[in-house]
């Protein structure tokens, strides 16, 4: 009977543990909504008016904008600098906002005013926090791109008390050594890192080489998948634009861009076998980019004086995850593995002529500012 009662006891407190876990959602909003904490309430309007309004339900350049504006505001953020007695940043704080001048300025920025500003506008009409936006519009963009994950959200995040120093962006021409030790100081390990980089797939870059803009970094850009992983891996053979330029490195593909960080970490023995998993496992990138990206939404972030408002994130578009596979007049002679682990994968080629990049649909420029709530 004490074993019985003992086990009653235990099945009690495991199902107030799973009730505070998944709170119930039994408050209204004043359109009728029925959510769990009225807090959430202005999240709901606020992914309609994003995915439809700012990102037109497209995974394109400016989806891509929002990923990499989340991470560039979160990472500004050293423990080590604090030790110091000095400022370390604030995280996700959306200090990138509040403190645009100087942080917009800074030569790791380039390219994110605009999504910067606007994002801005849809903060300050609705009443919500800049660090808020920032990561619960990474989460919308995230949701429009076939293949990626949706993420939690949670929401509160204080406003920004000072910029993030300059110092703590990581560089696209950085030593893999650096790169390590700017992440570790942030609080991710390489694997983390290297999971991270699942957001080059679906990533243009706009200013190392400013004659090609909105230059894709893989031959499918439109789609989180594995094909980043496995085209970085190619041996490079000429620049994709007037030439070399600081921070990158040459591309396999007309069209496709390569960022000399992303080349050294795909081959680096820190890193490479982790990378190369991916396209051994191409089913293994979004739930382990989910676990990276939502710890990166809550750096310098207290998640318990947050409010979980998860559930105005809409699920993500449907996707079968295809099989990582070589561009069309490539080869496996043409892969540079470097993981000494475990043999690279075989991988077939697309057939046809050499694979062609498609250019973006649009620039950044095109999308229109709201101008009320």
């Amino acid at each position: 009977m004490a074993f019985l009662s003992i086990l009653f006891v235990l099945s009690l407190f495991s199902s107030s543990v799973f009730s505070a876990l998944v709170a119930p959602r039994d408050q209204t909003c004043d359109d009728g909504t029925v959510v769990s904490d009225t807090k959430c309430c202005i999240w709901y309007s606020l992914y309609d008016e994003l995915r439809h309004g700012l990102f037109n339900s497209v995974c394109d350049e400016v989806a891509s904008d929002a990923i990499r504006l989340a991470f560039h505001d979160a990472i500004g953020y050293s423990p080590a600098l604090t030790e110091q007695g000095k400022w370390g940043g604030g995280g996700a704080d959306g200090s990138i906002m509040t403190f645009a001048s100087p942080e917009l300025g800074y030569a790791g920025n380039k390219g994110l005013q605009t999504i910067a500003g606007i994002e801005r506008i849809y903060a300050d009409l609705n009443g919500v926090s800049y660090g808020d936006i920032i990561q619960f519009a990474n989460a919308v963009a995230l949701t429009i791109c076939p293949g990626a994950p949706r993420l939690e959200f949670f929401a509160g995040r204080p406003k920004a008390v000072a910029a993030a120093p300059e110092s703590l962006l990581p560089s696209a021409s950085a030593p893999v050594d650096e790169l390590l030790a700017r992440f570790k100081d942030a609080g991710f390990n390489a694997n983390e890192l290297v999971d991270l980089l699942a957001s080059h797939s679906v990533a243009f870059q706009e200013h190392v080489d400013p004659t090609i803009p909105f230059t894709p970094m893989d031959s499918t850009p439109g789609t989180f998948d594995a094909q980043f992983y496995v085209e970085t891996l190619l041996n490079g053979t000429a620049w994709p634009g007037d030439g070399e330029h600081p921070g990158e490195a040459k591309s396999p593909l007309d069209g496709e861009f390569r960022l000399m960080s992303d080349h050294r970490l795909a081959r680096d023995p820190r890193t490479s076998c982790r990378w190369q998993s991916f396209i051994k496992h191409p089913e293994q990138i979004a739930p382990r980019f989910k676990k990276a990206m939502e710890k990166i939404a809550l750096v310098g972030q207290d998640k318990y004086l947050l409010t979980d408002c998860s559930e105005a994130i809409g699920a993500p578009v449907e996707f079968s995850i295809p099989d990582a596979h070589l561009p069309a007049g490539k080869t496996l002679d043409d892969i540079e593995a470097s993981c000494e682990e475990e043999e690279f994968p075989s991988i077939t080629a697309d057939p046809g002529p050499s694979t062609a990049v498609p250019t973006p649909t649009h620039i950044e420029n095109d999308f229109v500012a709201p101008t009320s709530i």
